[in-house]
């Protein structure tokens, strides 16, 4: 109750501060790219969409950019060990899932459309992707395998990077620095937008000692992003950014039973060329991408102990192309054909300290995929839409699977929808699950993918001239083929356990009663038929900011209960986050943030306790 009568203060605070301006409005038909390749109405999707733009981003200030959408988006949930930094290897945090799907390879991520995961392990890497290279994110909650194949099983999060769109030159830094655990953050980014073309770079440091008391939960990154566009003549652009992320990690082990020299040096990549079309009604892009990593991960030992004699090393890649094209057959109709192909793997070994012992090997190879689909939408009249769309995967492991999708979005009143849809995604299973030769891992080749049907019923509505939007979703998922490690009794084994069960429901409005004052909130309800980790089964998120003059604050309170880290740990937690910022000149806004208010003591993860309060403060410039 002390959290909820905290929360309700702060509301009350922000909403009696006076405002006599014209109100903002908001829209239901905002214009998304990720559930079509090309722009749609929100509305005319079937497939349910939240979208997080660089406003709320700001607002959050987080520097990574995951945490932004875990306390925005309905039923997404993220694991959290700590003050700063996910980690790789055992024990690491940033697992991703989505109406109960995901963890590892359920969700997958996306930069500007193309996929990102760490070759071998299949999983996405939640440290290289930072809050000030987003301009904003679109997040499918629910199969998003018709556009993009495996990994999208529970749902995709696309993230779209910022461009240089201003005509001369834009800049900016920031500093800020925690009250305790040595915490610091610096951002700088400068661009420049000439006639036709942009160009933008971003840089970013942040490190923390963490808040364990023997500071084996330090953390370290160096980041950038680098982004340029040109207008080759009217009818097409070409995009070409880089990604780098280099960060070392400490891994301090659970409480329980702690590590020493649990540690790990990352190196994170991606570069691509996006060259976009539009020749009359018709749009298209043809994508080419690369990632890559290098990891070198030290496992650690128990006080006492022997040190690990080797070191974990990899090297992995993911590269590919995606070719597609939107274009009409007749009024009212879209049709969106498309083709992928994808090449993922690497190689991992145990590297000897002694510099004698041989390394030992435990996989090098590589998988690829490809694919074609074609999705059709028609509008009849100006109410009713109707999208059926099919996807062929081909694995070079597993041969040919179908993905079929089909939706009705109908709008009966304005600013209005009622959508109904029934989509299939899959997930094959990765490299590490298929052949990695280490004894915990359970390699078995004999595995088969992964798949689930979700019906989906969704509505909204915006009333008071816009002022206030409501939406709600129930969905029912059945799915087959789970793929799971067993672990007892030793030594492990991965195997397709059977079949699994969700439904659901999802509840979010945001209300604007008066300028510069925003009210948003969502509830999200998950009953899974199946034991599932990192899925509460209720999760509540609400938000506050307000805007006047030179003052601006925000408040945000997240719930989450019935959590499970393990078959026997049950959690529930109520946490309040809160920033206020005021702008003395034009360019320069200086802001202090206040993170688990309530100094709530929680764990997500068994064994890893969160911080208590903590207090940040920082400054930010533009030229």
């Amino acid at each position: 109750m002390k959290n909820q009568f905290f929360l309700l203060v702060i509301f009350l605070t922000v909403a009696l501060f006076p405002a006599r301006a014209q109100m903002d409005s908001l829209r239901l038909n905002e214009v998304v790219v990720t559930g079509t390749r090309a722009g749609v109405h929100r509305a005319n999707i079937p497939s349910t969409i939240s979208v997080v733009d660089r406003r709320e981003i700001e607002e959050s200030g987080e520097a990574a950019l995951l945490p932004v959408l875990a306390g925005r988006v309905p039923g997404l949930f993220l694991t959290e060990r700590g003050v700063m930094g996910f980690g790789v290897s055992s024990g690491s945090a940033g697992g991703v899932t989505l109406r109960g799907a995901g963890g590892g390879a359920g969700v997958l991520v996306l930069i500007d459309g193309h996929p990102q995961y760490m070759g071998i392990m299949g999983h996405h890497l939640p440290d290289a992707y930072m809050s000030s290279d987003a301009e904003r994110v679109e997040v499918i909650r629910g199969p998003a395998s018709l556009l993009y194949g495996s990994n999208a099983m529970g749902g995709a999060i696309n993230i779209i990077t910022r461009s240089a769109t201003r005509q001369g030159w834009r800049g900016s830094g920031s500093f800020s620095v925690a009250s305790a655990y040595n915490t610091r953050e610096y951002r700088a980014s400068a661009g420049y937008g000439g006639e036709g073309w942009g160009a933008l770079l971003s840089i970013n440091h942040d490190r923390t000692d963490g808040h364990r008391a023997d500071r084996g939960a330090r953390f370290a990154i160096t980041s950038g992003h680098a982004k340029a566009t040109v207008a080759l003549d009217p009818r097409f652009r070409l995009a070409v950014d880089a990604n780098a992320a280099a960060y070392k990690t400490q891994h301090p082990g659970p409480t329980t039973a702690p590590l020493l020299d649990n540690a790990a040096d990352i190196l994170r990549g991606v570069v691509s060329a996006t060259l976009e079309s539009r020749l009359g009604e018709a749009r298209g892009a043809l994508v080419l991408f690369y990632n890559f990593g290098e990891h070198k991960v030290d496992d650690g030992h128990a006080a006492g102990a022997a040190e690990s004699p080797f070191y974990f090393r990899s090297l992995d890649h993911n590269y590919g192309a995606q070719l597609y094209q939107t274009f009409p057959l007749f009024p009212g109709n879209a049709v969106t054909a498309g083709l992928d192909f994808k090449n993922f793997g690497g190689s991992a070994r145990n590297d000897f300290k002694d510099g004698t012992t041989p390394d030992v090997s435990h996989i090098d190879t590589s998988l690829y995929e490809v694919a074609g689909y074609l999705v059709f939408q028609q509008t009849l009249g100006d109410k009713l839409t109707l999208n059926a769309g099919v996807r062929l995967e081909h694995h070079e492991q597993f041969g040919a699977e179908w993905v079929p999708q089909a939706g009705v979005a109908y709008r009966p009143f304005a600013d209005g929808f009622l959508k109904l849809s029934v989509a299939k995604g899959f997930r094959a299973p990765v490299l590490r699950d298929l052949f990695y030769g280490a004894e915990w891992a359970g390699a078995n080749p004999d595995l088969q993918p992964e798949s689930m049907v979700n019906h989906e019923l969704s509505v909204g509505q915006a009333f008071l001239d816009g002022q206030l939007a409501v939406e709600a979703s129930g969905f029912l998922v059945r799915g087959k083929n789970a793929i799971v490690t067993v672990r007892s009794p030793w030594p492990p084994v991965t195997i397709n356990s059977g079949r699994f069960k969700y439904d659901g429901l999802e509840l979010s409005a945001r209300w604007i009663p008066l300028r510069g004052l925003r009210l948003d909130g969502n509830y999200s309800y998950l009953n899974a038929r199946t034991f599932t980790t990192y899925a509460p089964r209720h999760q509540v998120k609400l938000l506050a900011s307000y805007h006047l003059s030179r003052w601006s604050v925000s408040a945000n309170y997240r719930h989450a209960s019935r959590l499970y880290s393990t078959p026997t740990t049950r959690e529930h937690f109520n946490t309040v986050d809160a920033r206020l910022t005021f702008r003395p000149v034009e360019r320069l806004q200086l802001f202090a943030r206040g993170e688990n208010l309530t100094d709530a003591s929680y764990e997500i993860m068994e064994g890893y306790p969160m911080p208590g309060l903590v207090a940040s403060f920082g400054l930010n410039v533009s030229f």
